[in-house]
């Protein structure tokens, strides 16, 4: 079951995030710190989308610091706290695509209907960021993909130079799981950027389709997958 969560959430990542890149000029949902990047571009170049860039970061910190504490909250209840955040961030991912829908395409990326489209986006993913912080501790990152491929190769070399019983056990345990959070992503841009150019902004449907997957899976799951938080 971890195996088919890390698919999920790792697909869901990066479609959302080629899809919202193509449909919101360069706008990065899911790892939001690219948009520096793409801000200083939008800036040199006069392109639109800068103001939906540099209210990513600031949008993505709160909504981070609101998952938390309301995480707690439910932990304190005993309320299930895991399928919520997932709950939470399918009705954002379902909010953002009824944007995309209604309002889409976005000749203006700093225009409120592509703001509120991203906005959306990027509250979904803080949210998915937030829970592999602290609920998902086990699971590979299913976001951020260069933490993990640094890992991943660094496990590679360890295995390949010859280490210890216990530190080759360790990094064969984590380097299954890494390679199929990578992996996945990968599929998941591909499969964003394709049905972008199929659907264009319609393709934002499928995303919510995946979290409820991923929530079905973890309800019915036998391991105990998520971590609890700390008060």
């Amino acid at each position: 079951m971890k195996a088919v969560l890390i698919i999920l959430l790792s697909l869901t990542a990066g479609y959302v995030d080629a899809a919202g890149f193509l449909a919101l000029h360069g706008l990065f949902t899911t790892h939001v710190t690219g948009n520096f990047v793409t801000l200083g571009g939008a800036i040199a170049f006069g392109t639109t989308g800068a103001l939906a860039k540099l209210l990513a970061l600031p949008l993505f910190c709160v909504v981070i610091l609101a998952a938390r504490l309301v995480g707690i909250a439910l932990d304190r209840r005993g309320w299930p706290a895991l399928r919520i955040m997932f709950a939470l961030q399918a009705a954002l991912l379902s909010l953002g695509a009824g944007f995309a829908a209604k309002f889409g395409p976005f000749p203006d990326g700093d225009a409120w209907p592509a703001l509120a489209t991203g906005g959306a986006l990027v509250s979904a993913m803080a949210i998915q960021n937030a829970i592999h912080r602290v609920r998902l501790t086990s699971l590979p990152p299913s976001t951020v993909m260069t933490g993990a491929t640094t890992q991943a190769m660094v496990d590679i070399a360890d295995l390949m130079r010859g280490i210890g019983p216990e530190k080759r056990a360790a990094a064969k345990k984590r380097l299954g799981p890494a390679l199929i959070s990578i992996a996945a992503f990968a599929v998941g841009c591909g499969a964003g950027a394709l049905a972008y150019t199929m659907f264009r902004d319609l393709c934002f449907v499928a995303a919510p389709v995946t979290v409820i997957a991923a929530l079905v899976v973890e309800a019915t799951s036998k391991s105990a997958t998520a971590q609890p938080a700390t008060a």
